[in-house]
């Protein structure tokens, strides 16, 4: 399957880099660019890409909230966002509106390649060690009375198997990891998730690691691999 590509940056130089590193992956079609975040409504509705490339810091319309915006919406194509930094607050807004990821912008060409194939096959875009990086983040957060309560309350919606399947979640843990620790199937904890996923409410499983967090369930070092 050839996976439709969107490319949305302010800086033309960037567009043109990444649509000659993309375009030369067989199954990637670059099927337009745009230069702002307000841009984006149009592009998606006139090119009907699978995933988007996306900027953070545009002039009119920045990456963050064209996210939000196209996330809100059914049926919307997955985000990727650029960066030319690791984990801080905007990653972290951008990864709760719905990113399936983020990919800096000086990551080999492979790896980018690597990320929006992943993407279209709705795997996230973060390792288990980013993912733990990117909760160190929202530690102190997570402390926050109605942060937590939230968390807590929309967690209360998921039967036992699943808040326990969503806490692995959290750990970074990939599905053969979670199987292994639950004794579960591989296919049955990707039923589980899609479960997880329709009953919070959520796009992917990086925001089930960013709620499981905030609820305070988990351990910063769990799931680490011994010095």
């Amino acid at each position: 399957m050839t996976i439709r590509l969107l490319i949305v940056d302010d800086d033309p130089l960037v567009r043109g880099g990444l649509a000659l590193m993309l375009g030369g992956a067989e199954d990637i079609e670059i099927v337009g660019e745009g230069a702002d975040g307000s841009e984006v409504p149009a592009l998606v509705e006139r090119l009907a890409p699978d995933v988007i490339l996306m900027d953070i810091r545009m002039p009119r319309v920045d990456g963050l909230t064209a996210t939000e915006r196209l996330r809100a919406t059914g049926g919307a194509p997955e985000v990727v966002v650029l960066t030319t930094f690791h984990a801080d607050e905007q990653v972290l807004r951008a990864l709760r509106a719905g990113a399936a990821g983020f990919v800096l912008k000086d990551t080999p060409p492979a790896e980018i390649v690597t990320a929006v194939r992943r993407v279209a096959a709705g795997e996230p875009v973060l390792s288990p060690a980013v993912t733990r990086q990117l909760m160190g983040h929202v530690a102190a957060q997570a402390h926050e009375p109605p942060r937590r309560t939230t968390a807590t309350a929309r967690l209360a919606l998921l039967a036992d198997r699943e808040r326990e399947v969503a806490v692995a979640v959290g750990q970074g843990r990939s599905n053969a990891e979670i199987g292994a620790a639950l004794y579960m199937s591989v296919p049955t904890v990707k039923t589980h998730v899609s479960r997880i996923l329709a009953k919070l409410g959520l796009n992917n499983r990086v925001q089930i690691a960013l709620l499981v967090h905030d609820a305070g369930l988990v351990d910063l070092h769990e799931g680490e691999p011994d010095a």
